[in-house]
């Protein structure tokens, strides 16, 4: 009778985590079973809204307005048929298949939610990752890091006030005042230093009139690799190096952090760089409390290891990818990048993968499909590569086309959430407002 009761209900697939990754999966199941189906499709995230990650660095630059960008999860289920449930993850009951969800807490500190379970089925991990500091001193008090739309809304926050805040003193700037550094130049670091050449420009230039942008303000990017950008091929790294010292931004390569502190960074040959804002991207792994989990197989990176299927080794009833997830790349040395490109592939691999299951079906191997990075670097200056299967080969592209196919990569998951009509209307729709108002978000 228990056996009977459990095959009539329907499959409980909790995805945890809502990325690129996590909410592109959560949709497309709720398009395709709806709330009434033989999936019930629950999506687990402890923000209310999501942004792409990627567009993190122009949140905090101030060179997009996030209120015009974000989904918010409870319409977005809604509207696909899956349920949204607050709360963080902070543990993992394996025997009976439960999530262990921490209580919700408002801003004023009063709960919304309390201690939770939630049963599966199938279980995804789509957690994403978090900056790795490699213990480096100071970091956690005087850095800032962009996981997150609140990271990025603080860090502007923080560079309009020290702005208004240069313009409206009497005294002399600080050694450190305006000053910016950037520890880590991949495509996070390296982006956001193109923007604040410009943003940090159109802030003064609304009445902020006794700060000299181009002597009072200054961007220091840190790299502890011998070039910036170390993913992508030399040619790459030069040109944007080129263009960022164009740019007026100063670039340290071969510069080990030693230190982060109130007044900037110590370097560790001993050069002090004066900062007013540091901004840590440097490195990434899985949060902590994956480590290990429950028995899982996990990296020093707290990354659950999977198999071709993108299941974990050791659980076939528990898929990880994106960020958390350690997936061989292929059969190259080292493992599947963390890009977006790679959350959007594994979300679709594994929508394919469910739809197996519930048929009883064989599960196929992913392979991921390299189509090159492209790097921002500014509002009319985009550089990258396109390779593999696309153009058979390696293809430097530089300028409009480089930039358009990179505003398509956003475009493609705005499309995978919303369709081809809303996706139009709110193009429109942002083109008309960016007429009518500062094209840099000044609070």
């Amino acid at each position: 009778m228990g056996e009977d009761n459990r095959e009539a209900r329907p499959h409980r697939v909790v995805i945890v985590g809502g990325g690129a990754g996590g909410l592109e999966l959560a949709t497309r199941l709720g398009d395709k079973f709806g709330r009434k189906g033989p999936v019930e499709v629950t999506l687990v995230e402890r923000a209310r809204t999501h942004v792409w990650k990627p567009k993190l660095h122009e949140i905090a630059a101030g060179s997009m307005d996030i209120a015009q960008h974000e989904v918010d999860y409870l319409a977005q289920s809604y509207w696909h048929g899956f349920r949204y449930r607050i709360g963080e993850m902070t543990g993992l009951d394996r025997e009976r298949r439960e999530v262990q969800v921490a209580p919700y807490y408002d801003t004023e500190g009063q709960i919304v939610t309390p201690q939770r379970v939630f049963p599966y089925d199938t279980l995804v991990m789509s957690i994403g990752s978090l900056s790795n500091d490699f213990g480096t001193p100071g970091v956690g008090e005087h850095a800032l890091k962009l996981e997150s739309q609140a990271d990025a809304s603080r860090f502007h926050d923080r560079m309009v006030n020290a702005c208004i805040r240069a313009h409206a003193q009497q005294g002399p700037l600080r050694p450190e005042q305006l000053k910016v550094a950037i520890i880590g130049a991949g495509a996070t670091g390296v982006e956001l230093a193109a923007e604040l050449h410009r943003t940090t420009r159109e802030v003064v230039a609304y009445g902020l009139d006794r700060v000299d942008p181009d002597k009072d303000i200054k961007v220091t990017v840190i790299e502890a690799a011998d070039r910036i950008l170390p993913a992508l091929p030399e040619r790459l790294s030069a040109a944007s190096e080129d263009l960022l010292r164009r740019y007026g931004v100063e670039v340290l390569t071969s510069a080990k952090v030693a230190a982060v502190h109130a007044t900037g960074v110590t370097l560790a040959d001993g050069r002090a760089i004066p900062a007013e804002l540091v901004v840590w991207a440097a490195g990434v792994k899985a949060p902590d409390f994956l480590k290990d989990i429950a028995g899982l197989e996990t990296n020093r990176l707290n990354q659950l290891v999977v198999g071709p299927t993108l299941q974990t080794t050791r659980d076939v009833d528990i898929f990880a990818m994106g960020d958390c997830s350690a997936c061989k790349w292929n059969g190259r040395d080292g493992n599947v990048p963390p890009r977006a490109q790679a959350a959007h592939q594994q979300a679709s691999h594994i929508y394919a993968q469910i739809r197996r299951r519930l048929s009883g079906k064989p599960l196929t191997d992913y392979q991921y499909r390299d189509f090159g990075s492209l790097v921002s670097l500014g509002e009319f200056s985009t550089i990258g590569n396109m390779m593999g299967g696309l153009i058979g080969g390696n293809l430097v592209i530089e300028g409009l086309f480089a930039r358009l196919m990179y505003v398509s990569l956003y475009k493609m998951h705005e499309l995978a959430l919303h369709g081809f009509a809303k996706v139009a209307l709110d193009t429109l729709a942002r083109s008309i407002t960016r007429r009518t108002e500062p094209h840099v978000k000044l609070h």
